[in-house]
């Protein structure tokens, strides 16, 4: 899942990459300043790192001389969709997980947050589960929840050192108490306690585990091994 470097990160890649995320999930056009905010950075080192993704094509600069996707954005989006079959090997097994009547998901994991490639819920059409989430904290998620478990409990705590964790209020012990129960389980159980009142299955997939899977909507416990089980059967056929 997380991968420790053999030789020094090159912190100029990190910064570039980092600003390239921020800038994509950002639903609308952003400022240099409020980017800089946003990643706690250098200001002129931020207005660097954008002219450098406007001049490669990868940003593009609006007429307020904010900041935005451009074309090269949509292309690495595309290659990258493209290049690891994902989505292609996904779309027919996702549909077919659609006739237990609940939310069917896919997503991965990216530092702290779940990035959902596809979010379904019953009577809307397929195609338009693509890309219709975007970033949410993974504490929250039933797939964040199942891909933080395959990390060890000493990555977890650097990853939210120092910081509230959503839907946890008593801090990273309550977490990691969460996350051993759903390795033991094979799978994770979240309970969303909101207007909603849903609950969400979901399991890590691949290997090594790349991305995660889930179903969503009142669930009571008994269904949970059905839906485990058909999870489990739609993973592997992904691969």
């Amino acid at each position: 899942m997380r991968t420790k470097p053999n030789a020094q990160p090159n912190q100029s890649l990190i910064d570039g990459i980092a600003t390239l995320q921020a800038l994509a999930s950002s639903p609308e056009p952003v400022g240099c300043r409020e980017l800089a905010r946003q990643l706690d950075a250098n200001p002129t080192r931020v207005n660097r790192l954008l002219k450098t993704l406007a001049y490669l094509g990868i940003a593009r600069q609006t007429a307020d001389r904010k900041y935005t996707a451009g074309p090269g954005m949509h292309v690495l989006a595309a290659q990258s969709l493209f290049a690891s079959g994902l989505i292609r090997r996904a779309l027919p097994v996702l549909e077919h997980l659609r006739r237990f009547g609940h939310t069917v998901a896919l997503g991965v994991l990216w530092n702290d947050s779940v990035s959902y490639l596809f979010h379904a819920p019953p009577g809307i059409e397929a195609a338009r589960g693509l890309g219709r989430i975007g970033l949410l904290p993974a504490t929250t998620s039933g797939i964040g929840i199942a891909l933080l478990a395959q990390l060890s409990d000493d990555e977890v705590r650097e990853l939210y050192a120092d910081r509230p964790i959503p839907m946890f209020p008593e801090g990273i012990d309550q977490l990691l108490a969460t996350l051993e129960r759903t390795r033991l389980q094979g799978h994770a159980r979240v309970h969303v306690a909101d207007e909603r009142d849903h609950h969400i299955v979901a399991i890590a997939m691949g290997d090594p585990v790349h991305a995660g899977i889930a179903m969503s909507g009142w669930i009571p416990e008994s269904a949970t091994e059905e839906l485990v089980a058909a999870l489990r059967a739609a993973a592997a056929e992904i691969g």
